[in-house]
């Protein structure tokens, strides 16, 4: 009697942990949250943090200036560097030393402009092409990738950082290039072309195109970024409403399109690389909701949680090197939302399941 009472309390004892324990397969969550938003100047878009991560450099396109943002305070620092022209992207070097701004969508945008991160002063100015437009640096920051050009004549140009002169002749790509984002080994650049629905891979060796044009099941692929170890690129298709995942061991698309919100624009990775950070452009003058940050579990593929409403029309994201924030620019909004990641296990929501008398096995967070 003794071992037939131990045996049904274990059996009742897993009947209530199957009750309780997280469905295996539900949605993993991360509990991500505006702490503060951040006045800017006119329609902010393009946003880079310091490689020691202290500072925010904000493109604000109407106003030709860009903010600096102290990540201690989360406050605007001195004055707003004045450029000569529009901005729109924007890269620091990996000795944090000069920030690269590119011009953007607008008449007089084929500028680059170089600011000295020490005294956040304007130090260059050159005009590699039209439509300077995203902007990259290799690791060893010896060069620059810029995107441009007009729709049916796409260019990446190569800049030598140390002169600030093009490199040879500007690398034909796809029909508008948008974003561009370097591998952590600095082998390959990857150009979103967002009127041919494809991404160009450039061998930075060469500084020329390998391959055929990658097609993305998505419309008007515009940013792009890498996972730390290289493996996959992550790219927004603004009007698909969705993000693309590309294999870069083959260059090819893996599985079905992620879908998030509307107009996804700008994306990020954390450090750790297990989540990406998409920008959704919500509000687009036409009277919708504000702006989200949908969140993607790298590890599935799948949007988890949901989305972090932000500012009207957010452009672009970026995180900070140790993983704790990520800082969106809301372009209609003239802010810079600030999200504190929270870094600790996702949750999933529990879910009653039938008693059985199987013991139960530990729930796997975020497998399908």
């Amino acid at each position: 009697m003794r071992y037939r009472a131990v045996a049904l309390l274990a059996v009742a004892f897993g009947a209530l942990a199957l009750i309780i324990a997280p469905r295996i397969g539900a949605p993993a969550a991360w509990a991500d949250s505006v702490v503060t938003t951040i006045p800017v100047g006119s329609n902010p878009a393009g946003v880079a943090i310091t490689p020691d991560g202290t500072r925010a450099y904000v493109t604000n396109g109407a106003s030709r200036t860009v903010s600096v943002i102290d990540t201690a305070t989360n406050t605007v620092t001195g004055t707003p560097i004045s450029l000569g022209y529009p901005s729109s992207g924007v890269a620091i070097t990996p000795d944090g030393t000069r920030a690269y701004v590119a011009g953007g969508n607008y008449p007089d945008s084929g500028i680059v402009q170089v600011i000295d991160t020490v005294t956040n002063t304007l130090t260059a100015q050159f005009n590699p092409g039209s439509f300077a437009s995203g902007v990259a640096i290799t690791p060893d920051g010896s060069r620059a990738y810029v995107t441009g050009g007009v729709a049916g004549d796409g260019k990446v140009w190569v800049i030598d950082t140390a002169t600030n002169a093009v490199i040879g002749a500007p690398i034909l790509v796809g029909r508008n290039p948008a974003g561009v984002a370097i591998t952590p080994d600095g082998t390959r650049a990857y150009v979103t072309n967002a009127l041919s629905n494809t991404v160009s891979v450039i061998d930075t060796a060469t500084n020329t195109v390998t391959g055929t044009p990658i097609p993305v099941p998505g419309t008007n692929p515009w940013h792009v970024t890498i996972t730390p170890d290289g493996g996959r690129a992550f790219v927004t298709n603004n009007v698909s409403n969705t993000v693309s995942v590309i294999d870069t061991a083959t260059n090819t698309v893996i599985g079905t399109p992620i879908p998030v919100g509307q107009g996804p624009l700008g994306v990020a990775i954390t450090p750790d690389g297990t989540r990406a950070y998409v920008a959704n452009r919500a509000n687009q003058g036409d009277g919708s909701p504000a702006g989200t940050v949908s969140v993607i579990d790298t590890a599935t593929n799948t949007v988890t949680g949901t989305p972090i409403p932000v500012g009207g029309d957010p452009r672009d994201v970026a995180i900070t090197p140790d993983g704790t924030r990520a800082y969106v620019t809301n372009s209609s909004s003239n802010t810079v939302s600030v999200i504190q990641l929270d870094r600790s296990a996702p949750t999933t929501t529990p879910t009653t399941t039938t008693p059985t008398t199987t013991t139960p096995k530990p729930p796997k967070f975020g497998s399908s």
